[in-house]
């Protein structure tokens, strides 16, 4: 009986880590992104808006940019204003699927919805030059992952 049991264990242990395994691609052709004259490779990725509205004024709200590597999430932390939309870019040739925290389940985001758990999930891997936007509405402290590599991490401050 208990060797039954711990054979049943093992296969589906086998079936869950072949099922999550990423599948790695290989790219035929590199992909060139050309970029306006007035933004600078030094530019930060944050957008910085230095005026006040005055009263009766809408506030706009500002974008964002975290870029993945093979190195994982650049910048790691960042911190934003409820509203403020953040683009995931993917400049490495492997796929990456950014998605909120908890790994598999994706779901410390509260606004639900999505492929899997909350509203802030990609849904799929991100092809090199692929991008994936997300509007942050809620405060709080929002830990996020990247799907294919689940120990490539960060964190969204939404003030």
């Amino acid at each position: 009986m208990k060797r039954g049991s711990l054979l049943f264990l093992v296969l589906v242990l086998g079936i869950f880590l072949i099922a999550c395994a990423p599948t790695p691609k290989v790219m035929e052709e590199p992909i060139v992104i050309e970029l306006p004259e007035e933004i600078s490779e030094t530019a930060p990725a944050e957008s910085v808006a230095n005026e006040k509205p005055t009263l009766g004024e809408k506030v706009a709200s500002a974008e964002h940019q975290i870029t993945i590597t093979a190195d994982g999430f650049s910048p790691k932390t960042i911190t934003v204003k409820a509203g403020d939309t953040v683009t995931f870019f993917n400049e490495d040739s492997n796929q990456h699927w950014p998605a909120s925290a908890m790994h598999p389940t994706h779901n410390v985001y509260p606004e639900s919805g999505g492929c899997i758990g909350s509203k802030f999930d990609a849904c799929k891997g991100l092809e090199q030059g692929e991008s994936f936007s997300f509007t942050f509405n809620e405060k709080g402290s929002w830990k996020y992952h990247d799907h294919l590599s689940v120990s490539s991490t960060g964190t969204v401050v939404v003030e």
